[in-house]
Parts: C-alpha cells; structure tokens; sequence
C-alpha cells in the first residue's frame, strides 16, 4: 500500500463515526486549548504526551472546585473544615481500596507519586539479624522509579530477553535459585506500552517464598487492576497519569512489612509518642504520611478512580486500541521510520507507542512536531536509560501516549507531521538552548500569567523524566 493511500484511508477512519475514537472517550479539561504555531496561527493543542501526566478529568476538576473551599489540615483539627478535609481524605483511602480490589487488612498509604511509594516500600523490607532478609529482584526493562531503590538495598538485577515467554522462565531461574523476597516489576512499560503477565510472576514469586511488587503508574490509567485476584502484594501508582491534578501518588498493599518498615518521613503525624531523645512509632498510613498530607491530591485522585471504575470497559478499550492500530500502521509506512518493542511475542499494550525517525534527533523532531504541528509527545530516555540502551537507543526516541480526551485526529496530525518532515525536511531554524532543541527566533508568547521562559522544548536533563 502506498503512503498517499494509506493516508487517505487513516483520514477517513479518523472521520468515522462508528469508530470509538473519532471523538475523546472522556471530557478533560483542556481539551481545546490553542497552541500557537511557529509560522504564525492557532491550531488545537494534539497532547500526545498522556503518559507523563494525563490531563484531568473535567467531572475531577468540577469535584477539586466544589471540595476546595473545605480545604483545611486533617485529623488535628475540631474546626468544621477540617473535619470535612478529614473525612474527604480518609474517606479517599476506602475509594481507592475498592477501585484496585484491595484486601480488608491491605494499608493504604497516600505519597507523592509512584517513586516515592516504591521508596516507601523500599525501607520496610523485612530484617533478620539486623540484615535484609532476601534480594529484590527487578528487570532491567525499568522506569528509575522501580529501580533506583533497590539499589540502596540487597538486590538482583535480570535482564529482560527477546521474548515475554523466555523472560519470564528466567524469572523463574532467579527465584528458584532462592535468595530474593520481593519480585519488582512493571505492569506496563512506561517506553513501549507492552503489559507483563502481572498474575502469572505473581504466582511465580508466591511459589518460591517471594511477593510482588507492581509499578502501575502507567497500567492503572488504562486496565482495570484487581489485586486481590492477581495476588498482588503491594501496587503503587500516581494520581497524575491517572486523570487528577496535584500529584498525589498511592502506596497499597499487606501490612506486616509497612507496620515494621521505617517511617518514610519523620515528622508530626507519624508517632505514637515523641520523647526528646527517643519515640515510639505508630503504625497504618499514618506511619509514613509524616506531616501535612496532600488532601486535594489524595480527594481528586480517589474521585478519578470512581470515574475510570464506571467506564465501559470493552468500548473504553476499543477506544484506545484504535487509536494504537492507527498510529502505529500509520508510523510503520512512513520511511525511515521505526516503532520500537521489548518483546517479540508481547500480545496487549497499553495507549503508547515509541517511535524513533532515522536521520534526526528525537529532541529536535518533538520541537518540530510541537512548534510547526501543534502536537505534544515526549522524547528522550523516559527515565528508563538501560532499557533505552539495550534497544540500540542510547541518544533516546519519541514516545506518543494517549487516552482518554484522545482522538484518532491527534494520531493523524502526528503521523501527517512525521511524513512532511520525511518528504519535505525541516520547515523552520532550529537551535539547542539549555540543552534542548527550540526555534530559533521563537516570537510566540505564553499566557499573560506564565513566565516566558525558553527553552521548553525538547529533552530535559534526565532526557527525559516523567
């Protein structure tokens, strides 16, 4: 099929009423905010960049505006406020159980997002002797965020092969080996979308003395997760790629080790009894939520659960899928373009698809795609660096996310983007300031409240983090 047919029948699937993703699935709020071009003009804002941080739920920033005048500190206070912001958070702990299928005795644990949870669960890992008892093992496949702590403690790293099948019977050699306590893994990759059989290495680890630790920041968002019949032990996951503002992330999972664990921050809150040189720590959520706690963010993280909870599940999917299988057949017939994968045999992925154009840098192609498109995608290494490397992509790629204020019109600018510069080159100057790729002689302006800051396109230090 030629390029000019296949993109005169993606144009007309993007059109087609029957399809699920001709229109957002889901209100979001700025869905149609203007993003200025470089070569003058206004064109509606393409946010490919979901797996980031997805925007917020209209229905979840009506629920922040009508809670917001209760704001007030929690469980110190008598005032008529704080009782409402005590029970509004609290209440938020029991919302989130029930969206995740957590067990009765199960902690849930309100964080900053999913690094900090995973670090949370990194100091509570069981001692004997005054040493660890047992490794985590993790794949190489990792965001930093299920990686990084574990290295401060006793671990095992593996790395991923070609295929889902034979990585998980090397998972298996691990743990038959014995020697590991916990089992770190991803429930999607965060680079390529591709979903891990999350119940079967739960019962691998099970079977071998081991529990289970699932990074769902990126599956959470887009899967129905129901640990309790996976037999997950402990999940994390962020209330920023999950359609709610402010960043509350969320720690859930068996008590045992996080009653004993260390408390994750020292401070008001967290103790029993405070003596001048000595306390005594209490245990529950309190234990590790030392200090003010994120009330807004733990209330509008749990009221987009509830909205992800009364989707549709199998038009909610078909939505998605379409605008994975229209971006991706329109990318692989663009020359000189390539769609990378982990795994050869993986079946099921979630709304992101990664990218790489021969010839240009990843940073320099998401400038251009923003500044003469108006399409928002990430690029970089995605905070994933081995991975990066072991896909021959040590300089990084483009990464598209999606969900569900998506449409199939977003794929299809992005696509039409990627060709034009295949078939016709840059169509602006473009220079490196502070390490990013940014239009030279950029005229266009933000808001009148944001700071005109440049150089905000392009990789950041991290190149890039999330």
């Amino acid at each position: 099929m030629s390029v000019n047919t296949l993109a005169r029948r993606t144009a007309q699937a993007a059109h087609a009423p029957s399809s699920p993703a001709a229109h957002p699935f889901a209100a979001v709020t700025g869905a149609e905010i203007q993003a200025p071009l470089i070569q003058g003009g206004d064109i509606r804002y393409a946010n490919l960049d979901y797996g980031a941080s997805a925007p917020a739920l209209s229905v979840v920033s009506a629920y922040l505006n009508e809670i917001l005048p209760y704001y007030a500190s929690v469980h110190r206070g008598a005032g008529y406020a704080s009782q409402i912001s005590t029970s509004v958070y609290e209440n938020a702990r029991e919302i989130v159980r029930e969206f995740i299928g957590g067990r009765p005795d199960d902690l849930v644990i309100f964080t900053r997002n999913t690094t900090d949870s995973l670090n949370v669960l990194a100091g509570c890992l069981p001692q004997r002797n005054g040493e660890q008892a047992g490794e985590v093992l993790y794949l190489d496949i990792e965001h930093h965020a299920n990686l990084l702590p574990w290295q401060r403690v006793a671990h095992r790293s593996l790395v991923a092969q070609e295929t889902l099948t034979e990585t998980v019977s090397a998972i298996r050699e691990e743990l038959e080996a014995g020697g590991v306590s916990l089992l770190a893994v991803t429930g999607a990759s965060n680079v390529t979308g591709e979903i891990l059989p999350i119940a079967e290495l739960a019962a691998l680890a099970h079977e071998y003395g081991a529990r289970i630790v699932v990074d769902a920041a990126q599956l959470a968002p887009h899967r129905r997760i129901d640990i309790s019949a996976l037999d997950v032990d402990y999940l994390a996951f962020s209330g920023h790629k999950l359609y709610a503002p402010f960043g509350a992330g969320v720690l859930v999972g068996r008590a045992d080790w996080l009653d004993a664990g260390t408390p994750h921050l020292l401070g008001g809150g967290a103790v029993r009894e405070a003596r001048l040189d000595s306390v005594t720590w209490t245990t529950g959520p309190a234990r590790h939520e030392g200090g003010s706690p994120n009330v807004l963010g733990a209330a509008t993280l749990a009221r987009a659960t509830q909205v992800l909870a009364s989707l549709d599940h199998d038009t909610w999917q078909q939505h998605e899928a379409d605008i994975r299988r229209h971006l991706e057949e329109g990318l692989t017939a663009l020359d000189g373009v390539t769609v990378h994968r982990v795994f050869s045999d993986s079946v099921d992925s979630i709304g992101v698809v990664n990218f790489s154009v021969e010839g240009y840098d990843a940073g320099l192609v998401a400038a251009y795609l923003s500044a003469e498109h108006g399409v928002g995608l990430r690029d970089g290494k995605f905070c994933a660096h081995p991975l990066l490397k072991r896909l021959g992509l040590p300089a990084g790629s483009l990464r598209a996310s999606f969900g569900l204020g998506s449409r199939l019109e977003d794929a299809d600018r992005l696509i039409a983007g990627i060709r034009r510069l295949r078939e016709e080159g840059l169509g602006w100057d473009y220079v490196v300031d502070a390490g990013r790729w940014v239009p030279s002689n950029d005229q266009r302006s933000y808001p009148h409240w944001a700071p005109n800051t440049p150089g905000t396109a392009g990789a950041a230090p991290c190149a890039t983090g999330e």
